[in-house]
């Protein structure tokens, strides 16, 4: 049987023929030892055909599908026009050696050629790809691999498809910044306590809040210019009036010692700088809450933000987290205590990370361990489904914490909760009630905006005209007004003619009625004349 191979190269495609296997026989080493030497391998593998690339998206294309297992029609046309025809109903006289196995059964199906991807096929592949620009003649020197780094560039670029807006590099960025903010700010704190407690040191009890305290020490400043006129400025910071009137008292009462204007200048600076950092450190929390909203809602709205963001950092990222079995995951964090009980042979940590979510704390004693692997398993769920959904949502997220807490109160109360299987399917019933809300939403403001138009008067379309057509507006409504007033005019006239035409008539049939009276009169005088000359002649 005969022998085909099939390359897919950066610059095209190309089918080789592999002859005298017999002398070589099918054992993988002879083909290895035979591969280095190109007189010996030219003689048992020849090109046949090659068809290139027509563009650089051409082959992005083809080499997309190649990786996904699928044969593009320009692959198919290529190789019905090369490979021997096969009859209906008869198998192949030849087979296809080819390096990716899912491209080979994709072949086979479509096409009911015979191909084939050992060990052997590979070991002549790797002999063609390293003599190939050899079989190739009209190939220059260094055109083959500009074309190899520009594919391996775009075939890259397209792999790495990922949305902008779920980076989760950036909330694992977040995160450390957040906790080492946590603990510049209470150093900070602490030395601007130590720094001005030298001045006043009975501020130090009054105000136990560091941030509070750096705003009060860069408002007091100097404690012997303290007043009653600091005390509304002292109650907005503080909100509350009576600690205000304390610092007042104890400013007054102090035994603190004074401080030379520079040094008080430099202790303002240095309170200014901590106020600063702990303003940078609320907004830098207020963008992570965003960021896991848009990367992990489900993550976020089950074990909060900041926990969800320290396991998705430990991890990795939030594959890598998605990929985490629940056991991995209740207890990452606590990877040195682990492998410390290994080595003791002492018990194993039971939460690691996961031990800051308020369930844990809420749980019993007794409990905080089964608490802490029902907690992670959930967790696991809400991970897995952020990762691999195309929509993100917070519902199976809120429906995971609706049952962390009813598994809550069946440990302190006894209450059953519900099954798993349930409760998501009522979270998916959710999800597809909310799609068909959102297909619904953009055909019903359609209809709305059809309705208006068709509402839409001829006398208020004018008013709906921008301002730019508005001067071409004004001409067609001088041009209509003029119009109007023609046609009034000539209604005016023919009205007039009408009325006249009218008039005549009248007269005319006053004229003729006054005709026929004369006409009955002297009918009458004529006929009492021939009565008179009747009675005469008698």
């Amino acid at each position: 049987m005969a022998l085909y191979l099939l390359y897919e190269s950066s610059s095209g495609y190309a089918l080789f023929q592999a002859q005298g296997l017999d002398e070589i026989g099918q054992n993988t080493e002879a083909v290895r030892n035979s591969v280095a030497d190109l007189n010996r391998f030219g003689k048992v593998v020849q090109l046949t055909a090659f068809q290139p690339f027509e563009s650089a998206i051409d082959g992005l294309n083809q080499c997309n599908s190649v990786s996904e297992g699928l044969m593009t029609d320009e692959l198919r046309s290529f190789l019905e026009l090369n490979l021997p025809k096969v009859k209906e109903g008869k198998k192949s006289k030849f087979s296809l050696g080819v390096a990716e196995p899912k491209l080979g059964s994709h072949i086979s199906e479509t096409t009911k050629i015979t191909c084939q991807s050992g060990e052997f096929v590979l070991e002549l592949l790797r002999g063609v790809r390293l003599h190939f620009d050899k079989f190739i003649k009209d190939l220059k020197p260094g055109d083959l691999e500009k074309a190899q780094l520009g594919l391996a560039h775009s075939y890259s670029r397209a792999k790495v498809k990922f949305n902008v807006n779920r980076v989760d590099n950036m909330v694992i960025q977040a995160i450390f910044l957040l906790d080492t903010l946590d603990k510049d700010i209470n150093s900070f704190s602490m030395r601007v306590r130590e720094w001005y407690s030298w001045h006043f040191p009975e501020l130090v009890k009054i105000v136990n809040d560091n941030y509070l305290y750096a705003r009060v020490a860069k408002l007091i400043e100097d404690k012997s210019k303290l007043s009653e006129e600091h005390i509304p400025a002292l109650t907005e910071i503080l909100g509350d009036e009576d600690k205000a009137k304390e610092i007042v008292e104890a400013g007054k009462a102090s035994m603190g010692q004074d401080l030379t204007p520079v040094d008080l200048i430099n202790v303002q600076l240095f309170a200014q700088r901590v106020m600063d950092l702990a303003e940078y450190r609320k907004n830098l929390y207020d963008y992570l809450v965003t960021k896991m909203n848009d990367i992990a809602p489900n993550l976020a709205s089950l074990i909060g933000e900041v926990v969800g963001a320290r396991l998705i950092s430990h991890a990795g990222s939030l594959t890598n987290l998605a990929k985490c079995p629940s056991s991995t995951l209740q207890i990452l964090g606590a990877e040195k205590a682990l492998f410390r009980a290994l080595k003791t042979r002492g018990n194993t940590p039971k939460y690691g990370l996961i031990f800051h979510s308020s369930f844990i704390g809420r749980a019993s004693a007794k409990n905080k361990g089964r608490m802490a692997r029902y907690l992670a398993n959930k967790c696991s769920i809400a991970s897995r489904i952020d990762c691999f959904s195309e929509r993100g949502s917070t519902v199976f997220g809120e429906k995971l914490r609706e049952q962390v807490e009813e598994r809550l109160e069946f440990y302190d109360k006894g209450v059953a909760p519900r099954k798993n299987i349930d409760v998501m399917k009522s979270a998916i019933e959710t999800t597809q009630n909310k799609d068909v809300e959102m297909e619904e939403a953009p055909s019903v403001e359609a209809s709305t905006k059809k309705s208006k138009k068709k509402k839409v008067k001829p006398e208020d379309a004018p008013l709906a005209a921008t301002n730019g057509d508005a001067s071409e507006d004004d001409a067609k409504s001088e041009k209509k007004k003029k119009k109007e007033k023609r046609k009034m005019e000539q209604e005016q006239d023919h009205g007039a003619e009408k009325t006249n035409g009218v008039n005549g008539d009248v007269a005319e049939q006053d004229g003729t009625a006054k005709k026929k009276k004369k006409k009955s009169k002297d009918e009458g005088a004529a006929a009492s004349e021939t009565k008179k000359k009747k009675k005469s002649r008698e």
